[in-house]
């Protein structure tokens, strides 16, 4: 049975923060996107399927981003009800060996946060008997906190109605009065943050650029420009892992850590297996993100980032340290935002060659840092769109039509990302390291590898 919550919408502007990803998106043309996949190793009921295929597209999946009609203007979020496509079944079953492909080749179609689809689904059907099912959303729409609370609900038949306008309900002369008025408002906030942010530039020329990490020199930088190849689009190679979840506490418990710091001690030893650049006093720098979404939220990424270094040479026999480091980090990022945060009134003024080149300059670290996220504990209804818990549950974010060019002037990229779902561990790993072979089977063997130190055995797909 369906429940339905019709709650208006207060705020129909988006945030800063996704204003920006939005801008960088049509300025480069790269896109993030979430996925999450379930496999079924038993028959899948096919009705239940549709149905939360149906109900998935209400409450954060049920909206898309409107420019504004200034070019300086605040974008805001519409209506896109309901499916935002068909559920697309594979017209063949594939063997099991080829899963990772097909993921990699589902998380590639076409996804718009502006015109849509927003999101898609699809389903596998497998030789084996095993069904695959995935679903890959814009980053601009919505996070994995935002991609999990809302299937949550779609499993359970909740929609939610949050009160946006349609698509273009405003004439031209209405948006172009409303968007006036908004930016006459903003004038204020505009001007404490143009203060803010020459502070912020005259802090810092004056601390100057940090130190070069220790570490592989990227070959892009020798490589010519012009060469063949060079801006050809990069599936990055993902692969995921999983481990019995009392095995992990108890080897967490075993090294003086928890859940999060054997992560991170995963993250860091990793980290040295690809390749990625230590800094000057031998630690990997990870970008932890923590979610501080609520229910009554809606901005499409709301998130937070702690900082911790992490020292990699003994986490696979002691992770106090870590520990420590991981709490630390935590405090420091309670007592005040990140600095950078109150430059973001100043997003839809930033014009398109200036997006595209911030954009470079963002990813263009000197340290080459890990994202590791960890998504804790998920409730059983998350592993259940047809209504039974799939064998396996995988989260993947995925960078969409980047190129070698922009891979290897980031330094490459590597992002864990953890959750912990019906006795599993899951723990999925986007890896790219200029210098390095880059191939899954390669990936795979690291992350066999890194797991392995910490005595920890793992299912690896």
């Amino acid at each position: 049975m369906v429940s339905i919550e019709t709650r208006p919408s207060t705020e129909q502007r988006i945030d800063y923060v996704d204003q920006a990803l939005f801008l960088g998106l049509r300025a480069t043309g790269q896109a993030a996107a979430m996925q999450m996949v379930w496999v079924y190793d038993h028959p899948v009921d096919w009705n239940e399927l549709r149905r939360f295929h149906r109900d998935f597209g209400y409450g954060l999946a049920g909206r898309l981003i409107e420019p504004s009609v200034l070019p300086f203007g605040r974008h805001r979020w519409v209506a896109s009800p309901g499916p935002a496509g068909p559920m697309e079944v594979a017209d063949e079953p594939r063997p099991r060996s080829e899963l990772s492909d097909w993921l990699d080749e589902h998380a590639q179609l076409p996804i718009d946060p502006e015109f849509g689809p927003g999101w898609h689904m699809g389903v596998l059907p497998m030789t084996d008997g095993s069904t695959a099912v995935s679903l890959v959303g814009s980053h601009c729409i919505g996070d994995g906190g935002a991609a999990l609370l809302t299937v949550f609900d779609a499993v359970r038949g909740h929609r939610r109605e949050l009160g946006y306008p349609r698509p273009r309900s405003r004439t031209h002369r209405q948006a172009l009065a409303d968007d006036a008025r908004q930016a006459l408002r903003d004038v204020p906030e505009l001007g404490r943050t143009l203060v803010a942010a020459a502070k912020f530039l005259r802090r810092r020329r004056k601390d100057g650029s940090p130190d070069r990490p220790r570490g592989r020199r990227p070959f892009g930088h020798a490589r010519k420009r012009s060469e063949v190849g060079y801006d050809d689009a990069v599936v990055v190679p993902v692969v995921s892992a999983f481990v019995a979840l009392d095995e992990w506490d108890a080897r967490a418990e075993v090294l003086g850590g928890n859940s999060h710091s054997l992560l991170a001690g995963f993250a860091a030893r990793l980290s040295v297996h690809q390749g990625r650049g230590l800094a000057a006093d031998g630690t990997a720098g990870l970008i932890v993100p923590i979610n501080d979404r609520t229910l009554e939220d809606t901005r499409a990424n709301a998130v937070t980032l702690a900082y911790v270094r992490v020292d990699p040479t003994n986490v696979t026999t002691d992770l106090s340290t870590t520990r420590a480091a991981i709490r630390a980090a935590l405090e420091v990022m309670r007592e005040g935002p990140d600095e950078a945060l109150r430059l973001l009134p100043l997003t839809p003024y930033i014009p398109k060659f200036a997006v595209r080149r911030s954009a470079d300059l963002a990813f263009g670290f000197t340290e080459q840092p890990v994202s590791c996220s960890n998504v804790g504990d998920l409730p059983v209804e998350v592993a259940c769109p047809d209504g039974t818990p799939a064998e396996q549950v995988m989260l993947r974010g995925v960078d969409r039509h980047v190129t070698r060019r922009v891979l290897e002037e980031r330094h490459g990229v590597l992002t864990v990302v953890s959750g912990r779902l019906d006795g599993k561990v899951c723990i999925t790993v986007v890896g790219y390291q200029p210098g390095m072979e880059n191939t899954k089977d390669c990936l795979r063997a690291r992350v066999a590898k890194t797991l392995g130190e910490f005595e920890l055995r793992a299912v690896i797909v």
